[in-house]
C-alpha cells in the first residue's frame, strides 16, 4: 500500500479563508469538550436534585422524583432526542419556538 499522506494540508487556510485546517479542527475539538462539560455538570446537578427528591419525606417530592425517573429510564435514548430536537420547539410558546428555529446552524 503506497498511499502518499498529504500532512501539510492541515496548515492550509480552510474554505472560511480565517483559519487553517488544524485550527478548525481545535476549534471544534473546543466546543465538544465545552459542550460535554455543560451537560455532565447539568447532568450531576439535576441528577443529585431527583436523587435526593426520591428520599425526601414529603410523599409528592417522591413521587415526583419517581416518575421523572421511571419516566427517562423508559424512553430510549434515540426516542428522547428526537422530541428534544423536533417536538420541543413546537410545544413551548410560539416566540420561544421561533427563537429556537432561527438559531444559526440549526435545522428544527
Amino acid at each position: 500500500m503506497k498511499y502518499n499522506w498529504n500532512w501539510g494540508i492541515f496548515f492550509d487556510l480552510s474554505p472560511n479563508g480565517v483559519n487553517t485546517y488544524l485550527g478548525t479542527l481545535m476549534f471544534g475539538m473546543v466546543w465538544t469538550l465545552a459542550t460535554a462539560l455543560l451537560a455532565w455538570t447539568i447532568a450531576l446537578v439535576l441528577g443529585s436534585i431527583i436523587g435526593v427528591l426520591r428520599t425526601a419525606p414529603n410523599v409528592w417530592l417522591a413521587r415526583f422524583a419517581n416518575g421523572w425517573v421511571e419516566l427517562f429510564r423508559n424512553i430510549p435514548l434515540l426516542v428522547q432526542m428526537f422530541l428534544w430536537y423536533f417536538v420541543l420547539p413546537e410545544i413551548v410558546p410560539s416566540g420561544f419556538g421561533t427563537w429556537l428555529k432561527q438559531l444559526p446552524n440549526a435545522s428544527f
